[in-house]
């Protein structure tokens, strides 16, 4: 079995002076982070004591536990895996809304009274959003294809994420949602299965699919479905990104299209990125795969690759990442840890913006750039100015879901990352403040509000019937 690096240690420690002094420096000697420290028992000869530990590497795990035992007046009660203890069972589940403690209730929520629920639905389809959970709920659906940074592991070892997510749909979004992971692979078998799981839900979420199939998925199930289709790796990212952006140039004095920006990454979440660039108003983006810059003048071989270079590098520009960065006043990574160093970055413009986004180890370390760099954000949660997807899919599908809405179009995504970025007011706005929390209580129903607003606007809300069904009766 993998352990993660993330523990907690309980200790029998000898109720002298010293003891735990001695403990911590152990810690600290193995090369932990040591969190919470807490008592859960005492007498006058010795105490108990639980100590959480976090590690980068893992053998300095194993050696701590292996020093701990062989120091005397210490015993290592119990070494526990605290991600581990936060999965046991699943992280979600169904409860009742409506109470069934008598028969009354049950003929109300079931047969006999169900039936005309039914009926009304089969004449009436869209009232399903008031009477099923269906306004409420949303599908997240993966292969297993990509998941997180791991490659290929498969719908089974992709449940845990897909429960992760849905706890944050709830968590701020008040959204149900429901992992879906299917154990087919092919885009066409997983566009049949989407299709007739669509009834229930009146969203999907698409998640964690590998590209270039990924593309073929959204758009084949946008053309086919009247619920949204959102694939977050790809808009959930380039919202959060976009927004972060807009506030990095406010703090370096600078306009979006004014900018020479460089990204390195032409996968999902690189092509959603500089589509959403191109719509916020940047001119001149050069985008970068392993081979270098896209360019129109040597289109590659994928569909989406060619569009990309179709539509960007205006001036033709050729070359490695290390060259086209030159002069650049933007540098956005959603590629590979390493590719670029101190030398690279004093090679762009003044007061640079940094976004270097692979996880968990970024395309250059914040460390190496601090004193050069105008704004740097990453995608870790260490570090200042973390472009965390969660700023974006729970309020973006709650403002779909309140508007009944057909689809989530690029003008509501783009409404989106203003509306993020707004919640930084002017006075808060600085280099290490540029979008907020995940845990700011306001970045879901801003957000909401402004697709639900964009959704009406553009012509992709419902009309919904006034009034309860019902009350007439």
């Amino acid at each position: 079995m993998v352990m993660s690096l993330n523990i907690t240690v309980r200790l029998k420690l000898a109720n002298r002076p010293g003891a735990l002094a001695k403990v911590l420096n152990i810690i600290a000697q193995e090369g932990g982070s040591l969190g919470a420290i807490d008592l859960v028992t005492a007498t006058p000869a010795y105490v108990i004591r639980d100590l959480m530990i976090r590690f980068r590497e893992r053998e300095h795990l194993k050696e701590l536990v292996q020093t701990l035992q062989n120091t005397p007046e210490v015993q290592v009660i119990q070494v526990v895996d605290r991600v581990f203890t936060k999965h046991l069972g699943g992280k979600i589940e169904i409860t009742p809304k409506r109470p069934v403690e008598n028969w009354e209730d049950l003929s109300l929520v079931y047969t006999p009274g169900v039936a005309v629920i039914c009926e009304t639905l089969a004449q009436e389809p869209e009232l399903a959003y008031k009477l099923t959970s269906k306004g409420n709920t949303v599908a997240i659906v993966t292969d297993g294809s990509a998941v997180l940074g791991l490659g290929n592991l498969g719908p089974t070892a992709a449940q845990p994420v897909m429960e992760g997510k849905a706890v944050l749909f709830k968590q701020f979004a008040n959204v149900d949602a429901v992992p879906l992971c299917l154990d087919v692979h092919e885009p066409e078998q997983i566009i049949n299965a989407v299709l007739a799981l669509a009834p229930n839900f009146g969203g999907i979420n698409l998640e964690d699919i590998a590209a270039p199939k990924c593309f073929e998925i959204e758009e084949k199930l946008r053309s086919l479905l009247d619920i949204p289709v959102f694939h977050d790796d790809q808009h959930g990212t380039a919202i959060v990104t976009v927004a972060g952006l807009i506030n990095a140039l406010k703090v370096v004095g600078k306009e979006i299209s004014n900018i020479k920006l460089v990204m390195s990454g032409a996968g999902a979440a690189g092509v959603a990125i500089a589509k959403m660039l191109l719509h916020a108003g940047v001119r001149n983006l050069i985008v970068c795969d392993r081979k270098g810059a896209l360019s129109r003048h040597n289109l590659p071989p994928e569909p989406s690759k060619a569009w990309l270079a179709q539509h960007t590098n205006p001036e033709g520009r050729q070359g490695t990442l290390k060259e086209v960065i030159a002069g650049a006043d933007v540098f956005v990574g959603v590629s590979a840890p390493g590719l670029l160093n101190r030398e690279d970055i004093l090679k762009m413009a003044e007061k640079p913006i940094v976004f270097a986004l692979a996880n968990p180890e970024p395309e250059i370390q914040p460390e190496e750039i601090y004193d050069i760099a105008g704004v740097i954000a990453t995608g870790r949660s260490d570090y200042a100015n973390q472009i965390n997807n969660a700023l974006a899919f729970p309020g973006v599908f709650r403002g779909a879901l309140d508007c009944h809405a057909k689809t989530i179009n690029d003008e509501m995504c783009l409404a989106a990352a203003y509306a993020l970025a707004s919640i930084i007011k002017e006075q808060e706005l600085s280099a290490e403040n540029i979008i907020p929390s995940v845990f700011n209580d306001r970045v879901a129903p801003v957000v909401a509000k402004a697709v639900a607003r964009e959704a009406r606007r553009t012509g992709v809300a419902r009309r919904v019937s006034a009034g309860v069904p019902g009350e007439m009766i």
